[in-house]
């Protein structure tokens, strides 16, 4: 009598194999999530480069003046992407006293927080004041700097924090 042999995978073969696939599955999943939080740290350099130029582009055909207004939460977003008169006066429709814009489509959500409201301050210094939650943006309207409004200080791998970009 001769016996036959089974083909197949013994049970330690196939541990072999499920612990080098964990140990490969445990090497390049962190590297996809710091894949993400580079993307949404680029996303949020490009907004803020795009939204800068629109503020200088502003300023420019404005009296050299920039958008929104420490009382007014939403006149910002409103002026930034509806047509502007002169004075910053607006209009959802363009007409011959409304010449200007729109220069955004929408305020674009921080990438980091999916928020996009702007803090809009009235103040001459460039001092910028630490939030207490993580928020869309942050405007100082008398010297035209527009930051990302986080809490926390999200840095990027080459060593530059966020709330400085």
């Amino acid at each position: 009598m001769r016996r036959v042999a089974k083909k197949g995978f013994t049970l330690v073969e196939i541990l072999i194999v499920v612990i080098i696939l964990g140990i490969l599955a445990a090497i390049v999943i962190p590297q996809f999530t710091s894949a993400s939080a580079e993307a949404r740290i680029s996303n949020l350099a490009t907004n803020l480069q795009t939204m800068r130029s629109q503020l200088l582009l502003y300023k420019t055909q404005h009296i050299e003046t920039f958008p929104g207004s420490a009382s007014d939460a939403t006149l910002f977003g409103t002026q930034m992407t509806q047509y502007t008169d002169a004075n910053g006066g607006v209009s959802a429709t363009p007409d011959t006293s409304h010449p200007f814009g729109p220069y955004l489509q929408t305020v674009p959500p921080n990438p980091i927080s999916g928020v996009n409201t702007v803090t809009v301050v009235n103040s001459g210094s460039t001092a910028f004041a630490a939030p207490t939650t993580d928020g869309g943006w942050w405007f100082n309207m008398v010297t035209g700097e527009l930051r990302a409004d986080l809490k926390d200080s999200w840095t990027k791998s080459d060593g530059t924090k966020l709330n400085t970009l």
